[in-house]
């Protein structure tokens, strides 16, 4: 996936959960990346994140604490 298109898709994600009530919107947003994103999108997101995250929304990258990325080796 290009890198534009996976930033546009986390940062649409945390738009939805940072406009919902309560103080656990970067755990919701990493449920559902945990739980709609394939492995690989994962590891990716990852990656950009560790290369500074340009782009990323805080609250995307408050919730990669909670991001569960595989080995890259388990893809």
């Amino acid at each position: 996936m290009s890198p534009d298109k996976m930033i546009t898709m986390a940062n649409q994600i945390a738009t939805f959960f940072d406009s919902q009530p309560g103080p656990d919107q970067a755990a919701r947003v990493a449920d559902h990346i945990n739980d709609f994103w394939e492995p690989r999108m994962r590891q990716q997101l990852a990656a950009h994140c560790a290369e500074g995250g340009t782009g990323l929304s805080p609250l995307v990258m408050d919730a990669m604490k909670d991001i569960r990325v595989p080995d890259e080796g388990a893809v």
